[in-house]
């Protein structure tokens, strides 16, 4: 391929990837906005946002969102950096097993969160509240799940895994030789991580937290559980409940409170890029580096306590619960042999209802993580081994996209995509692949441009002038190098994807049903224990597949 032929390609793989963004997630947002900011004759007007924002009601709601999302951010930063530190950079125990605890919540929906947090802290029949109350002998249960205290917990229960993946995977592929000579220096573990460690991490730690605070912002799933019963508004519930009403007003007041809750989204990712998008940093060259390994001496087996003391409250009970519910037949009563049944899991394994909703899923999420993993070494290969000109218009694009609500995601979609303007694709299981990609894309991306980033140029170089062609030299050097992070970043787009449920709760038709849907419907209005069942199932899934993956990429496959 000639150097004119070359350039024509990157072109055509530039504007390719574009016109599918612009279709699907500009063209959409776009007119989103604009049928926020028309009035009810059709011309430009602030009555919809006057409207909105006339209710106590819609304030209160941001506030909530605003107090709920930047406590999850906090909190799961505070939570995310020491154990990211200590399971990668120290000799702690059982430090594989702890790992993947603290990333099983990113792999579950979180409504298998909520579910199991009202199971231990319903401030009336709470199993944790029981065996508190009746442990230190108090006269009421002590906690109360329906409150923004504990609706701030659930929510960094479930989010702090983006903050440590974000951290972790930057921390280990960090220069050594950085802390090495502050070691040399007589500095202390302690003096090393908050002199060395830390200002080196500050880039990737804030952009975790702003991940954090975005994806907390825009879930919907956990306050509409946890703050309906106590009165808690958050902006997606509220631009939920205006859909639900069925009215060219209803949808005109949810068009306005979803470009506020855009706004928010776009200002705290342009924060992030402008903080972050600098800060690339080469760490694997010709030859491998290892990170340090600090040695915890007396204080190994403390910590070692206190991390699992953290992983047993706020990953092994909750789950354990979901997983005891799915085998009770009378919730009210403790899980004896009497109280013993496996009737659920039969009811998941035979009832084709499910499993037409698992297939379901299946396709779409494989879809959608397929095609975006393709788009993801598509965009790495462009943004970091060419200059093309318009290379960080998609991934400013895609970026966009993944900041963007679920809920908004939907909507827009569901506005333009129903025949208006040429495409109806409306019922299908083509719009939930689309939006599973606006919406996942930029972590299967950011894997992948991470990997490519950490490669020195050399290697390639090297490949190019033995004769090689460039798409040889990516193939027989490059490839390799990055396929654990090419899995990861698929599994990464598929396992939101499979169990998605807000945008698929608005996107779906009688058969196009996804199991998120399936399991939110029989938690609210069929069978708790059925539900349970299908969320220990997904459960189950992710463990077997990431097992299978490691086996696969020879324990180099890491989320």
């Amino acid at each position: 391929m000639n150097s004119k032929d070359y350039f024509n390609f990157k072109n055509i793989l530039i504007t390719l990837i574009i016109a599918f963004l612009v279709i699907f997630n500009v063209f959409p947002m776009c007119y989103l906005i604009f049928r926020a900011f028309s009035g009810a004759d059709g011309q430009f007007s602030f009555e919809a946002f006057k409207r909105i924002y006339t209710y106590i009601l819609n304030w209160s709601a941001l506030k909530n969102t605003l107090i709920t999302a930047g406590a999850a951010m906090i909190l799961g930063v505070l939570i995310a950096f020491p154990l990211a530190w200590l399971v990668g950079r120290t000799d702690l125990y059982f430090k594989k097993f702890f790992r993947t605890l603290f990333v099983m919540t990113y792999m579950v929906p979180p409504y298998v969160g909520a579910m199991a947090w009202l199971r231990l802290l319903n401030p009336r029949v709470g199993t944790l509240n029981i065996f508190i109350k009746n442990l230190f002998g108090l006269s009421e249960n002590p906690f109360n799940i329906y409150t923004i205290g504990g609706l701030i917990w659930v929510l960094t229960t479930f989010y702090y895994p983006y903050a440590f993946i974000t951290i972790s995977r930057a921390m280990e592929k960090m220069n050594p030789s950085l802390e090495e000579a502050s070691k040399i220096s007589g500095a202390s573990p302690l003096k090393t991580i908050l002199t060395v460690t830390f200002p080196v991490m500050l880039p990737s730690i804030v952009a975790a937290g702003l991940l954090v605070f975005i994806s907390a912002a825009s879930c919907y799933v956990i306050p509409s559980i946890i703050g309906a019963p106590g009165q808690i508004d958050t902006v997606t519930t509220r631009i939920i409940d205006y859909v639900h009403v069925g009215s060219p007003e209803g949808l005109s007041d949810a068009t306005a409170l979803a470009v506020s809750l855009m706004c928010i989204a776009v200002i705290v990712l342009y924060i992030s890029d402008f903080i972050c998008g600098s800060k690339q940093y080469i760490t694997v060259s010709g030859k491998s580096t290892r990170p340090n390994i600090v040695e915890l001496g007396k204080w190994r087996v403390p910590l070692t306590i206190l991390v699992f003391a953290f992983a047993l409250i706020a990953v092994i009970i909750p789950f354990a619960a979901v997983a005891m519910t799915s085998f009770a037949k009378n919730l009210g009563k403790p899980l004896t042999a009497a109280n013993f049944t496996l009737r659920y899991w039969n009811i998941l394994f035979t009832r084709k209802g499910i499993l037409d909703t698992i297939k379901n899923s299946l396709i779409a999420a494989s879809s959608a993580a397929t095609i975006g993993i393709v788009i993801s070494c598509v965009m790495a290969w462009l943004l970091t081994r060419t200059q093309a000109k318009g290379r960080k218009i998609p991934d400013f694009l895609i970026t966009l996209g993944s900041g963007t609500p679920s809920v908004v995601i939907a909507l827009a979609l569901i506005m333009t995509m129903s025949g208006r303007f040429g495409i109806n694709i409306y019922n299908t299981l083509t719009i939930m692949i689309i939006a599973y990609m606006i919406k996942y894309l930029l972590m299967g991306m950011r894997t992948v441009v991470s990997a490519m980033n950490q490669i020195h140029p050399s290697l390639e170089e090297a490949a190019l002038i033995s004769g090689a062609e460039w798409q040889r030299s990516f193939k027989d050097v490059t490839l390799p190098l990055i396929a654990p992070s090419v899995v990861a970043g698929w599994f990464l787009i598929f396992m939101p994807s499979f169990y998605e449920l807000t945008m698929s709760t608005l996107l779906y038709s009688t058969d196009t049903k996804t199991i998120g849907y399936e399991l939110f419907t029989y938690q609210t209005y069929h069978s708790q224990q059925t539900a349970a069942a299908i969320a220990t199932g997904i459960l189950l899934m992710v463990v077997i597949v990431n097992y299978i993956l490691n086996k696969l990429t020879k324990g180099e496959f890491s989320i």
